[in-house]
């Protein structure tokens, strides 16, 4: 059976006790209320977190709002040396406004002007990143991944060169009948299909560089989201980032790529159709070569990650954990208002507020039998950072953490009839959500749209690739069935919030906002792991999933 008809089967399921269930006009939201959520959402979304940057202004007003928050419910702090906070040390770097960028192409140099045509960024703290006149060479999705029997690199030469590379995984375009349909999980992303993946990748291939053609659909975000940085960038900090990171790492946009390949004697249409067999070989492409020169400042921070405990009754060493991302983009370029301060209000400052709500209805239940956790993550929007970070220094050891249940993006637009669960048909969590779902007599709706790679874009994969269970809400995974307007009214949300406000300024609060389906959603995570606290299941990856063998490889330490 399917992973996609195992949750349609298991929503049936939770349907069928749904018809048990006493229906309600109004499905409750106990024990969260819409309006401390809002409150907490407003709070930390004003002026003066200044759009919560890592080791920017408004992270310590961050800390001391969410860590009071904590100490008020009479939480236990879980971070370093018995404090409130774990240290995440951090570079951070800049490219400096003046990147020069010249593309030579079938005898034509081309000044390419940063975040228009190209956007890029280095992760090396040096203070220059100058590579001149390296040849390009087309790598089609980059992917080298023996046990799906792939490999686009075949052996090629890429030391001082600079990998070209599409972005997804090769099942994303697949057509009916292609030999690669379904090597990749067919339309549900692999995580070959992100960025990340791609540039490590090409790194270990020796490439100096890698340049990745943005394509709205393969990214599932247009260019305003890849320039949103600014050529700023994050990483933790490394012994010898060279022999980790490339020279330079960036993206162009698909207008660019199609000129490039024109110039080189190829069609790019063609060359993606060739991308997507088995035998695909590199090519370099003919007279190609860019030269970059970029000024890059380095500063080393320390940020934090939050963390709070309500000790387990009788099995304290065993741990469920409540997550979302305090941080923000910060600061950017105006907008056409002349707005600089990019919010980031339901990205991610309605998730920390559903994990404070669930910390509080925690503390006035009676004391659960596992330990729960809450935590806080700095850095998610610089690469999963903060999560990262503990994943590797852990409070509570990962083994016996039971389950992760993370917040990213919650809909603001009332009561929906069902909740859409991202990365579905992983593990047997969801079988824990159905049946919350079921209590709300609401149902679980799959991600309508897996090519996303959703499932790989949030604090929770630091967890999952680890081996710890684990389940991600996120409104961004797909349209909401309203009870005003169904899945009509949200897909047209999703859309306008992810073309117009996703990283950007207008990511606001707003009084307008109905927040009853939000606090639904926060109930049905807070219930799914108030079962697993106070009882000795051990929730399991499905048969199917790829973190299966981590997870059993500790099965010992679980009784």
């Amino acid at each position: 059976m399917g992973a996609r008809m195992r949750i349609l089967l298991t929503a049936l399921s939770a349907a069928a006790l749904a018809a048990a269930v006493p229906a309600l006009a109004q499905p409750s939201t106990a024990p969260i209320d819409p309006a401390k959520l809002s409150e907490h959402t407003r709070i930390l979304s004003g002026p003066e977190f200044h759009g919560r940057a890592p080791g920017g202004p408004g992270e310590q007003a961050t800390v001391d709002y969410v860590v009071g928050q904590f100490k008020a419910l009479g939480l236990k702090p879980a971070g370093d040396k018995g404090g409130w906070t774990q240290a995440v040390p951090l570079i951070r770097t800049q490219v400096g406004a003046g990147a020069k960028v010249t593309l030579n192409a079938g005898g034509q140099p081309q000044t390419l002007t940063q975040f228009k045509e190209v956007r890029l960024h280095a992760l090396r703290p040096d203070p220059k990143v100058q590579v001149a006149d390296a040849p390009l060479v087309w790598v089609g999705y980059g992917v080298a991944a023996p046990e799906r029997g792939w490999d686009d690199f075949k052996g090629v030469d890429l030391k001082g060169k600079v990998a070209v590379i599409l972005i997804n995984d090769p099942d994303f375009e697949a057509k009916p009948g292609e030999p690669v349909a379904g090597k990749f999980g067919g339309q549900a992303a692999t995580y070959y299909a992100r960025w990340t993946y791609k540039y490590e990748e090409a790194f270990r291939q020796g490439a100096v560089g890698a340049l990745i053609v943005h394509e709205t659909a393969g990214a599932a975000y247009g260019w305003s989201t890849i320039t949103a940085s600014n050529g700023e960038s994050y990483d933790v900090r490394r012994a010898d980032p060279s022999k980790e990171k490339l020279a330079f790492e960036g993206w162009i946009t698909r207008e660019l790529a199609v000129d490039l390949f024109a110039k080189s004697g190829l069609d790019f249409e063609a060359e993606k159709a060739r991308a997507r067999t088995a035998g695909f070989t590199p090519v370099a492409l003919k007279d190609a070569k860019i030269s970059v020169d970029l000024d890059v400042t380095t500063e080393t921070l320390e940020s934090r990650n939050i963390l709070a405990a309500l000790p387990g009754k009788s099995r304290p060493g065993e741990s469920v954990m409540y997550a979302a991302h305090w941080d923000g983009y910060g600061v950017g370029p105006a907008d056409a208002q002349g707005n600089t301060i990019r919010p980031g209000a339901l990205d991610d400052a309605i998730g920390v507020g559903g994990v404070i709500e669930i910390a509080r209805a925690f503390a006035a239940g009676p004391r659960p039998e596992r330990t729960i956790v809450f935590a806080a993550w700095t850095a998610e929007e610089r690469g999963l950072l903060g999560s990262e970070y503990y994943a590797s220094a852990p409070s509570y050891p990962l083994e016996t953490t039971v389950a992760n249940f993370t917040l990213d993006v919650l809909q603001p637009l009332g009561p929906s009839k069902d909740v859409v669960l991202v990365g579905a048909g992983q593990n047997e969590l969801e079988q824990h959500l159905a049946y919350a779902a079921a209590r709300q007599a609401r149902v679980v709706t799959p991600d309508a749209r897996p090519e996303r790679a959703l499932f790989y874009r949030a604090d929770h994969f630091s967890l999952a690739k680890r081996g710890v269970p684990v389940l991600l809400l996120m409104a961004l995974g797909g349209a909401p069935d309203l009870v005003e307007g169904g899945r009509a009214a949200g897909d047209r949300w999703v859309a306008d919030y992810t073309a117009r406000c996703y990283h950007q300024t207008c990511d606001a609060w707003s009084g307008d906002w109905n927040l009853t389906g939000a606090a639904q959603d926060v109930a049905l995570v807070y219930e799914a792991g108030k079962s697993l606290a106070t009882s000795r299941r051990w929730p399991q990856w499905n048969a199917s999933s790829e973190f299966k063998a981590l997870r059993d490889a500790s099965a010992a330490r679980r009784r």
